[in-house]
């Protein structure tokens, strides 16, 4: 079901305010100066403006009624409040919802609403396409446009809380009770913009979703791995699909950079991993390619010594795809020998796979523009879409 796009904020190109969403309290203080704010209001004022955006969703300095007019007034002249405009909105027969975000830029993603009985969980973009070329994800088949910047990964969030109607922040029986950075790209060749956005969401003044809500998932950046865990201390999530490097070589390809012993050492060290917070192994489930018992029983060994949870995620198929899914039993087998071995290893349920919204069908129509190439406007529809 396509729904109707709802009145956005999403700043025009030619827009030359500052933006507030993305900056963090250090920065908001500094734009203040400007305005003739005396330094020693700065952070009080940072403060105020803090609570209106992140905790109340403001939308308009209007709004800001602990503020006085006048500094509203000035604040609307200097500065700008955005969200991402929509420029698709659709909902799944089973409640998903997925939006097709439209940056000043014209530049577009996805992002990705999941309610479920006890929570509800936000896949978030964090790049227009992909700088990986994974050969089961239609993302994949997306260039790499450019990454998406703090305003634009924390205003996916804020947009899903608009459209939720979850404004201001709950403390409990939250709809939107967990993030995901499992959208479009790779967090971790992302990972200054995605830090500082996740930063400003986990901040307890604001939205304050704990880091345990919160989980990055990665297809195998080793190097920046051990940062995630000593600055964010989020859970991890790792691509992983394959059990020997000549299968991974294929489906995740930067593998061959970082092969699987690489980055297996890596979630060991890993400073937030604990047997509380085991680190996810996200397998997609392909027809004779990587389900047979004897890669369940190599799955297992490898993960000796981690503290691991098995994701199995039946293949969601996309136009042009080369890979079927695997038969329900060979999904059930695999998960019955990795369970027997002690690690859990729950069938993931696809979920959107009639708008297109589940595990690794997401894609836009967005391109590396050539020089000299007008852009059309977010708010209009692409000209080439994921069906």
């Amino acid at each position: 079901m396509t729904m109707p796009a709802p009145e956005t904020t999403a700043a025009a190109p030619a827009d030359a305010r500052l933006d507030l969403v993305g900056l963090d309290r250090d920065e908001l203080a500094a734009a203040l100066a400007p305005l003739g704010v005396p330094e020693r209001q700065r952070r009080m004022r940072a403060g105020q403006l803090w609570h209106w955006l992140y905790y109340r969703g403001a939308r308009d300095f209007d709004e800001m009624t602990t503020i006085s007019k006048d500094m509203r007034a000035r604040l609307a002249e200097a500065f700008r409040i955005s969200r991402p405009g929509v420029t698709r909105d659709q909902k799944s027969e089973d409640g998903t919802r997925k939006w097709l975000l439209g940056f000043a830029d014209r530049n577009e993603a996805e992002c990705v609403y999941i309610p479920e009985d006890d929570r509800g969980s936000l896949c978030i973009s964090s790049q227009v396409g992909c700088t990986l070329t994974c050969a089961f994800c239609h993302t994949g088949t997306q260039r790499m446009v450019r990454n998406l910047e703090p305003a634009e990964i924390v205003g996916q969030f804020m947009l899903a809380r608009d459209h939720l109607g979850e404004w201001p922040s709950p403390k409990d029986a939250r709809l939107l009770s967990n993030v995901v950075m499992m959208g479009m790209g790779e967090p971790l060749y992302n990972y200054d913009n995605v830090a500082k956005a996740l930063r400003i969401v986990m901040d307890p003044e604001g939205i304050a979703l704990s880091r345990r809500r919160i989980t990055l998932s990665t297809a195998g950046v080793v190097p920046m791995i051990e940062r995630v865990g000593r600055e964010l201390a989020v859970n991890l999530a790792i691509s992983l699909h394959a059990v020997t490097d000549e299968v991974r070589d294929r489906l995740v390809p930067i593998n061959r950079k970082h092969p699987i012993a690489e980055l297996l050492q890596a979630c060991r060290d890993y400073p937030a991993g604990n047997n509380a917070r085991r680190i996810t192994f996200e397998y997609v489930m392909l027809r004779e390619v990587n389900d047979s018992p004897a890669d369940a029983r190599a799955l297992a060994a490898l993960l000796k010594g981690i503290p691991a949870k098995v994701n199995l995620i039946p293949f969601n198929p996309w136009p042009g795809s080369a890979f079927e899914c695997s038969s329900k039993n060979a999904i059930r087998r695999f998960a019955d020998i990795v369970n027997d071995a002690g690690y859990s290893a729950p069938v993931r349920q696809p979920r959107g796979r009639d708008i297109m919204a589940a595990c690794g069908q997401l894609k836009s129509a967005s391109e590396r523009l050539r020089r000299g190439r007008a852009p059309t406007s977010p708010l209009a529809a692409p000209t080439s879409r994921t069906p």
